[in-house]
């Protein structure tokens, strides 16, 4: 998740690297939070556990508009360039702030991971980051809970004012930051989506009515700035 894994400086958006060809998107099958889209979540297995208060319920169908959507994805080290770092963490998922040696990676990669939250490294294995565990190696992409990110299903919110579990569909994208609204394919995944929350931001970051969707790996070397890395405004989400 983007909040809860930095673009904490949130962790929310804006494309960098100018210069460098754009690849062209490939379609994609990237708090205090009104109760009438709360819904009832059951036990899900963690590795660390979130302690959510229990949080109202309303009925599905329930429309609530003026929200914050922003996407994060997986970055890919075979898209990056640069000097290597090395990154030191936990070797496997049940650990947290370890300061074993994890090998040397792209010093962009770092960051994109950092910021993003998961990346596949060049040799096909994950790295993942989290503010509460720090970096640790996997198999796949996980958030925090330790549960496998999933594209175009996997979100995140505040804990605190959206029970993990709750699910919901983004039925209109609004609009971005210049007013500008989202490429027509970008819009029409993102609708097409139902999403359902287990993931959580850090702290004091998610800010009121804003939820964080996941979208998948990275599909080429200027995915910053291409149409799927973007934030949303006066969204409206639908209960499911």
């Amino acid at each position: 998740m983007r909040l809860s894994l930095a673009c904490a400086a949130l962790l929310l958006l804006a494309g960098c690297a100018k210069d460098e060809p754009r690849a062209e998107p490939v379609p994609l099958p990237r708090p205090s939070l009104p109760t009438d889209l709360l819904l009832p979540s059951g036990p899900a297995p963690s590795v660390t556990a979130l302690r959510t208060p229990a949080a109202a319920t309303t009925p599905a169908g329930t429309v609530s508009g003026g929200w914050e959507v922003t996407v994060y994805y997986t970055a890919v080290e075979d898209y990056h360039t640069g000097d290597t770092e090395t990154v030191t963490g936990c070797p496997g998922l049940d650990c947290e702030h370890g300061d074993e040696d994890l090998g040397e990676y792209k010093a962009d990669f770092i960051q994109a991971v950092e910021d993003e939250g998961t990346g596949r490294t060049a040799d096909g294995s994950y790295l993942n980051w989290s503010y509460d565990i720090g970096f640790w190696l996997d198999t796949q992409p996980r958030d925090t809970a330790g549960r496998a990110l999933q594209p175009f299903v996997s979100a995140a919110a505040d804990p605190g004012v959206l029970t993990r579990g709750a699910r919901f569909r983004i039925t209109g994208c609004g609009h971005q930051d210049d007013g500008s609204g989202a490429a027509t394919e970008v819009c029409a995944a993102l609708r097409a989506a139902t999403w359902t929350v287990t993931d959580e931001f850090t702290p004091g970051l998610g800010g009121d009515k804003h939820i964080d969707a996941y979208i998948g790996e990275q599909t080429g070397p200027d995915f910053t700035s291409s149409p799927w890395y973007l934030t949303l405004y006066d969204a409206t989400l639908q209960a499911e």
